[in-house]
């Protein structure tokens, strides 16, 4: 029975993992088919449409819920059920090959040429430095993990307006941890965070004290009841926080005299940092669905939990797809939007994406099907 709830509970998992990665593919084609209608961070509700608002919404679950899943993962590969075991090898081995997959593989597959014009540091880049982290800090006691992710998450937007001189160490050192910016700007290959360090930090240790959840002495149901009691009252706090326009997010929503603008603005919320706000919807809403996918289980949840099985692979090859189907385009029909071929409406998005999911489905099967049986070191890291 043990084994049964173990298998169930990683499947749930990889499942979440899945479903958010295959939300992903909606906003990474809209980034490769779409970027002549570029969103801000946050959003600009009266001059963005509401199919392309709620498709960017929709796709704000993806990080978040991701680096949460990591370090719950973290906290399983620590705590296997023939014993505990130290994990920060593995966490800080498999942090710094995702580190440099930012550096090279992924960044390649964006611009399309190496060395790109501008280095962007982005999600794998700030996940491997949260691995990292994770990895140095993860034998604390879990009471002091946990209050130092919710002292992280929930106080850093008191930070928001501490800024320092461009070119001294102390301003490079808050663009990497806070401030989305450039490092170097005026070189041949420049530098650009586009993930802040410190909340991802705040959201990883947070995961990984939301392991203890899957203890072998915590029952399936008393699990699910507790992450959905969780999962709420994130979102409850959420709605709060965001109903007074308090303390969580930098912009405040606006009626706008028209419902779906003014719902628009309620959840028009920060990303690059992610702020406290933007943490609680979407954390709220994820542990809410692991809490259903380990109740519910079907074909979604199936398909799902292959490609969160194989995470870096489908990360990495989906990429690349991206970037062959934008050259193909492109020589087939030249550019029409600038130097790139791109779509007109939101529904081609869609339609591209919808297509795109079910054929990655086979080589991510396949793989995430080597990656049980080989026994081969190097496909834990992916």
């Amino acid at each position: 029975m043990a084994n049964n709830q173990t298998s169930q509970r990683i499947n749930s998992i990889d499942a979440l993992r899945g479903l958010v990665m295959m939300i992903m593919m909606f906003d990474h084609v809209r980034e490769t088919f779409f970027l002549h209608q570029q969103v801000s961070d946050p959003m600009d509700v009266g001059q963005t449409a509401p199919a392309l608002f709620f498709t960017r919404l929709a796709a704000h679950l993806c990080a978040p819920v991701f680096v949460f899943l990591t370090g719950l993962s973290a906290w399983l590969y620590a705590n296997p059920p023939s014993g505990p075991r130290d994990a920060g090898g593995f966490l800080i081995k498999r942090g710094l090959l995702l580190v440099a997959l930012e550096l090279t593989l992924v960044n390649f597959a964006w611009a399309g040429q190496f060395p790109p014009a501008t280095i962007y540091l982005q999600v794998i880049w700030v996940i491997g430095l949260a691995m990292i982290t994770l990895g140095l800090l993860h034998k604390l006691p879990p009471l002091l993990l946990g209050l130092l992710g919710l002292l992280i998450l929930g106080g850093h937007n008191a930070l928001a307006d501490l800024s320092f001189a461009p070119g001294t160490v102390s301003h490079a050192l808050w663009t990497l941890l806070l401030h989305r910016g450039y490092l170097i700007s005026d070189a041949t290959v420049n530098v650009k965070v586009s993930y802040p360090l410190l909340p991802w930090i705040g959201i990883i240790l947070l995961g990984y004290v939301a392991g203890h959840l899957y203890a072998a002495d915590i029952s399936v149901h008393r699990r699910q009841r507790l992450l959905t009691i969780l999962g709420m009252t994130a979102l409850l706090l959420f709605v709060v926080l965001r109903a007074v326009n308090g303390y969580g997010e930098t912009q405040p929503w606006q009626d706008h005299g028209n419902n779906l603008l003014t719902l628009m603005s309620f959840f028009n919320l920060t990303k690059y940092p992610p702020s406290l706000d933007f943490a609680l919807l979407t954390l709220g809403t994820g542990m809410c669905c692991l809490a259903l996918l380990e109740k519910y289980t079907g074909k979604l949840s199936h398909i799902a939990s292959v490609f969160g099985g194989a995470p870096m692979f489908y990360y990495l090859l989906h990429l690349y797809v991206l970037l062959a189907l934008q050259k193909m385009m492109l020589a087939a029909f030249g550019a029409n939007h600038g130097q790139r071929f791109g779509v007109d409406h939101v529904w081609q998005i869609w339609l591209i994406s919808a297509a795109l999911i079910p054929a990655l489905y086979y080589p991510c099967r396949a793989f995430a099907r080597y990656k049980r049986q080989s026994g081969k070191a190097w496909v834990r890291y992916f």
